[in-house]
């Protein structure tokens, strides 16, 4: 697909995938960044966009993936507070303590990982990316990443059986 032609059809829908975005976002500027982003990676995927029927509706369906992986990410990096175990029923303060406790060692044992460890467990743990995207992201292969999470991982559980076992 040409410049020409990619200006043709797919800008004039960028309202109609800006409204698709908000509906599902309900937050203005992010849903720009939100089209923004799909406008981007319909670029590059301009040469394939030919064999689809409806590029429209294509568009329209990788916006709603986009935003719905979006609403994921933004819901695991939201900190957890006392509002939510609150809201889970019977806990009383001490194990809403102990849980936030729980919380901030298993970051500082994050972050004693080294640094390629640390950007993979934070990737596939807390916002959810898959092992070929973080490969692509970290410039690896999908396997070293896997061995990577592995190890982050058991490092992890071994620390933190350390200093909750004594």
């Amino acid at each position: 697909m040409s410049q020409e032609l990619f200006k043709a059809e797919i800008l004039p829908i960028r309202h109609k995938l800006l409204l698709h975005a908000q509906k599902i976002l309900q937050d203005e500027q992010e849903s720009e960044d939100a089209v923004q982003e799909v406008l981007l990676k319909l670029w590059r995927l301009r040469e394939n966009l030919s064999g689809y029927d409806n590029v429209a509706a294509f568009a329209t369906a990788v916006t709603k993936n986009h935003c719905l992986d979006r609403l994921k990410v933004m819901r695991r990096t939201e900190p957890l507070d006392n509002s939510y175990y609150a809201r889970a029923g019977t806990d009383n303060p001490y194990l809403q303590t102990e849980r936030k406790n729980t919380e901030l060692v298993i970051q500082s044992i994050i972050e004693s990982l080294p640094p390629l460890q640390q950007a993979i467990i934070r990737m596939k743990d807390m916002e959810e990316y898959e092992v070929e995207e973080i490969a692509e992201i970290t410039g690896t292969k999908p396997d070293a990443v896997r061995v990577n999470l592995s190890r982050a991982r058991k490092k992890v559980r071994e620390e933190f059986l350390k200093l909750t076992t004594v």
